[in-house]
């Protein structure tokens, strides 16, 4: 359990504060996406940051596991085939409804997750 409450207070908190950016500046994140996908070296680089973040577990750490693996798989893709993602960063980057949601869940997973890993212990 140990590695899963390190792992969720490092990712709880990063996520809890890229649900704020998206949501604050979700005016601006399509341009982002718009420019992620015509650079494939930081879809690269991003996939090997994914890869890495990989983790397996299980009990109430089912969303850190689950994490990792969509964490692998994207970074894998980004990996292997930078050029085939980048069209994908820039539909989902340019949907004015999906920024807000994916803003949202991604601070609410992120408070989750900080709660999990500093929060008292039961």
């Amino acid at each position: 359990m140990a590695p899963t409450k390190l792992i969720a207070g490092l990712i709880g908190p990063l996520m809890a504060a890229m649900g704020i950016a998206m949501l604050v500046n979700r005016r601006m994140f399509p341009e982002m996406a718009a420019q992620l996908a015509q650079n494939y070296a930081v879809i690269f680089l991003s996939g090997i940051l994914s890869l890495l973040a990989g983790v397996w577990n299980g009990g109430w750490p089912v969303i850190v596991t689950v994490m990792g693996w969509l964490l692998i798989t994207g970074g894998l893709a980004r990996m292997w085939a930078p050029q085939m993602v980048a069209p994908i960063a820039t539909s989902l980057g340019g949907d004015a409804t999906l920024l807000p949601v994916a803003g949202f869940v991604s601070l609410v997973l992120g408070v989750f997750l900080s709660f999990k890993a500093y929060g008292p212990t039961i």
